[in-house]
Parts: C-alpha cells; sequence; structure tokens
C-alpha cells in the first residue's frame, strides 16, 4: 500500500481537460483583416454587490440567476481530425507476415466547449481543442449548429479565436481577472464528457491565482492559471469560469487528476489574459509579445542561504540576452528580481509570463538585491522575435515537443522514492503531454525507460543519441522497453 500511494503521488497526471484533437493555423494575413468586434456582453445579470442572500431561498434564486443568464453563450465544440495511425507499430521489430503495416488514415471526433464573446459571433476556446481539426462546428445553447472558421492559435497560452456567422447572439461580458480573490464563488460552464451534458453547471471557489503547472507547450507556454474546485471534466476545456456577476473570468483548461476525472483540482486561463491574446490574433493574426531579454530561475532554500536572503520569494537573473533591453537597463547576472511595478513575483514562470503578457515599448519597474542592496531597475520592454525564442531553446525542451515527454536521468534518489530494484539503469518520464503519439500508446509519467530500439540507454545523453538517430530515418517508430509499477514492457509510437 506504502509502495502504490508513494508511486500515484509521484505520476499525478495534469490532463488536459478535453479531447485533444488539433488543427491548422489559417494565414495570419486573412486574420489581420478583421476589424476588432464589439465585446459588450448582452447578458443581464444583477451585480452581486446589489443583490442580499438573506435566506437560503435568496441565495438558491441569486445563483439560479446567474447560471440561467451566463449559459446562452456557452456552446458546444466539435472538431473532426484525419489522421494517419499505423495498425500494428511493433511489426516494423517483430516482423508481420501479413505485410500490411502501412500508416492507414482514420478520422477522430473530438469535442470540447467554447464562450461567445461578441454578438457576431466571436468565441473564445482552447487551443488543443481545434488544433489541427479539418471540421469545426459549434452547437449553440438553443440547438441552433453552425461551422466555425479558426481566426487564430496562440500555442503558448492555449487560446484559440474561432468566428461563427451569426448576428445578435448572447454574449459573455469579460471580467477583470486580475481583480479575482482567493475563496470567491465561481461557476464553471461546458460540455464534460460528451455533448450529451453540455451545459452543465457546476460550483466552486477559486483556490488560488497565478499557478504555473508546466502543461502548456512542455512547460515553455506562458501560463498563470486560476485554480478553482469548481468540477471541470474532459470536455469542459474551452468553457468559462464566471463570477457572481455573471461575468467571464477564465477559460478552463485542465484538471489535475490522477482519476482522469475531477478530483476539485481544476486551472482555467485568466480573462486579462485570453483577452489580450484573443484582440492581438484579430488585430494582427499572431500574437505580438514583448521581451526583457534575461533567463532565470526560482530560488530555493539552498540558493537563498547562499545569496543571503532571508526569504525564497523572487527569481535570480542566471543570464542576459546581448544587446537586449534587460542588458541596456542595467540588469546583471546575479541580480535577484523580487517585484515588478510593485507586484511581488512568486516563481520564474509567472514572472516570464508577466512580461510576455505586456506590450513591446510598455516600461517596467524591477524591484531587486544586487550585492545585499536593495535598488529600482525602469526597463522599456523590447518586441519578443518568435525565431530567436526557438534558436536559443535548449536541446531537451525541443526533444520534448518533438516526442511529446521530457525524461531525466534516474538518480539514486529517484529510485529510492519509487521503491525500484537496487542497480536498475534507465531515465525516467517526468512529463507527458497528454495527447502526445507516447501517451496514447500507454507511456505514462513515472515510468522507466531502460531501452530504446532494443538498445540499453543509462542516462539522458544516451536517450537522445538514441532518438536522433531515428529521427533521421524515413517515417521513423520508436520502441521503447519500459518498466512500470515493477512491470516490464514494450511501447512503440511513431515520431
Amino acid at each position: 500500500m506504502k509502495r502504490s500511494k508513494l508511486f500515484y503521488s509521484l505520476i499525478t497526471v495534469l490532463i488536459i481537460a478535453a479531447a485533444g484533437f488539433y488543427t491548422i493555423d489559417t494565414d495570419s494575413k486573412e486574420a489581420s483583416v478583421f476589424s476588432m468586434p464589439d465585446f459588450t456582453g448582452t447578458t443581464d445579470v444583477t451585480p452581486s454587490e446589489q443583490q442580499s442572500a438573506g435566506t437560503l431561498a435568496e441565495l438558491n434564486n441569486a445563483l439560479v440567476e446567474i447560471a440561467e443568464q451566463a449559459m446562452p453563450a456557452v456552446v458546444t465544440v466539435r472538431v473532426t481530425q484525419t489522421v494517419r495511425v499505423q495498425e500494428n507499430p511493433f511489426s516494423r521489430f517483430f516482423g508481420n507476415p501479413r505485410g500490411d503495416d502501412e500508416p492507414q488514415e482514420r478520422e477522430r471526433r473530438g469535442l470540447g466547449s467554447g464562450v461567445i464573446v461578441s454578438q457576431d459571433g466571436y468565441i473564445l476556446t482552447n487551443n488543443h481543442v481545434v488544433e489541427n481539426a479539418n471540421e469545426i462546428t459549434v452547437d449553440l445553447n438553443n440547438g441552433e449548429s453552425y461551422d466555425g472558421e479558426v481566426i487564430g492559435r496562440d500555442p503558448q497560452t492555449d487560446i484559440a479565436v474561432v468566428k461563427i456567422d451569426a448576428q445578435n447572439l448572447e454574449a459573455l461580458p469579460i471580467g477583470n481577472s486580475d481583480q479575482v480573490r482567493v475563496g470567491e464563488m465561481v461557476m464553471a460552464i461546458g460540455s464534460p464528457l460528451g455533448d450529451y451534458l453540455a451545459n452543465s453547471v457546476s460550483k466552486g471557489i477559486i483556490s488560488a491565482k497565478d499557478r504555473a503547472i508546466g502543461i502548456i507547450e512542455g512547460g515553455q507556454g506562458y501560463e498563470t492559471f486560476l485554480q478553482t474546485d469548481a468540477a471541470i471534466n474532459r470536455g469542459n476545456s474551452g468553457g468559462a469560469l464566471i463570477n457572481m456577476d455573471g461575468e467571464l473570468i477564465g477559460i478552463n483548461s485542465a484538471i489535475a487528476s490522477r482519476s482522469g476525472g475531477s478530483d476539485g483540482i481544476g486551472f482555467a486561463v485568466p480573462s486579462n489574459l485570453a483577452q489580450s491574446v484573443m484582440k492581438s490574433l484579430i488585430e494582427n493574426g499572431n500574437v505580438v509579445r514583448a521581451q526583457l531579454g534575461i533567463y532565470g530561475r526560482d530560488i530555493d532554500r539552498t540558493l537563498a542561504r547562499a545569496l543571503g536572503l532571508d526569504s525564497t520569494q523572487g527569481i535570480v537573473v542566471n543570464s542576459i540576452l546581448e544587446d537586449s533591453p534587460a542588458e541596456r537597463s542595467g540588469l546583471q547576472e546575479g541580480d535577484v528580481v523580487k517585484t515588478i511595478n510593485g507586484k511581488k513575483i512568486q516563481n520564474y514562470a509567472n514572472f516570464r509570463t508577466n512580461i510576455a503578457t505586456s506590450n513591446p515599448g510598455d516600461e517596467v519597474e524591477l524591484g531587486i538585491i544586487r550585492d545585499g542592496e536593495s535598488r529600482k531597475v525602469t526597463v522599456t520592454l523590447g518586441e519578443l522575435d518568435q525565431e530567436q525564442t526557438a534558436s536559443v531553446q535548449d536541446t531537451d525542451d525541443r526533444m520534448e515537443k518533438n516526442l511529446g515527454f521530457r525524461v531525466d536521468d534516474l538518480t539514486e534518489n529517484i529510485a529510492q522514492q519509487l521503491e525500484l530494484e537496487p542497480g536498475l539503469e534507465g531515465v525516467v518520464v517526468t512529463n507527458i503531454n497528454r495527447g502526445s503519439n507516447a501517451a496514447q500508446e500507454g507511456l505514462q509519467r513515472g515510468d522507466i525507460i531502460t531501452k530504446v530500439n532494443k538498445e540499453a540507454v543509462t542516462s539522458v545523453s544516451e536517450f537522445r543519441d538514441a532518438i536522433n538517430e531515428l529521427a533521421d530515418e524515413e517515417n521513423p517508430v520508436v520502441l521503447l522497453q519500459v518498466i512500470t509499477q515493477g512491470i516490464n514492457r514494450y511501447v512503440a509510437f511513431e515520431l
């Protein structure tokens, strides 16, 4: 029992809370011709500060009014995707006497949710709901259905904008997610598990803010999630998280779960971030982001002691890009950044999201500690070069994105925590994209990979070399020998 609890605590899976079927990006030139729509909401909810709830019945009626007003603006998004599937991925290694192992085309169907934010048919949803879909159908609360067009997608925040050809729609007003408080009541609305459960409503509270969980783009995305205990399940992705004023404060995106269903830990992209991305996609066809030009890291207790700090709050500047806004402002390697525009920095992921979601040309004031002394540094942000960002990504990050999972060396400490046999060699899966080919073939977080294509691997570098060698082949297929909960098995998937 102890072993089971420990193992499952280590492999708690962050699950994208919808069918992860994907669509092709629209041409940015086409996207840029759209004029900015009117995002004024049409729902009529009495503001919470104007409502009294002296009795249980009054509280109940207030909640019912909020749900009834919001539901018409939440839609079901159905997608169809054509995929190539190898019927027997093991045949390349163990032979197939029938010789029918050529990849076959198959049609997949997926389902998620969306939120109408303008009367003329603009809809906010998640990137992972519509990515790579061939067809998109949007079902309204009144039973009407429309073809959907992707106006733009942003994988870095998991936000997408879909447009339907309709007018005079019910639209949710967009609230200010910066004003959301931990503990306030919220509702989640969407289509969990299937369209037969469309417009399901659940209630909870905001459990936490500014969560970075490393689920978007293998940890390379921009995350500042609202966390809620309102029930969110597969199919809720892209749905609405609303406050007691009936305003949209988040786009439901993911859950943390051991079971695959709601465990009371859900995550939503804050409405301010979603709205900023949406406007950029409509105006520019892509997302314009600001750049500071540093690489940093979180501060743990050991580093805090080494730097003479009295807390772990803030980040440390590891390196500074040449001729970047950071360099021009006078920031230095080793500076400890504690605040941005007077707001405390919780972690590096939160900090880089704050920078990236600012506008190029904005001035930000950083509160730093250098050589034990506090000081202020003002920086004029530049524009992030997406190609430059891709070129400086670390090899492991690029490999993680291509494979859909990340591995680390199997250290003695990890082996002890997983209660593995002494002397076992390999690499451990520490993060995996649930929509990846490897995950669909059964690879899990916490699995130990001991061989790649029948060749032993004892370190990340050996694993990387083996995968790179396969990548040079035509239509490469990876065969892994893994250990899951003490059981040896094979996992095969296409790169």
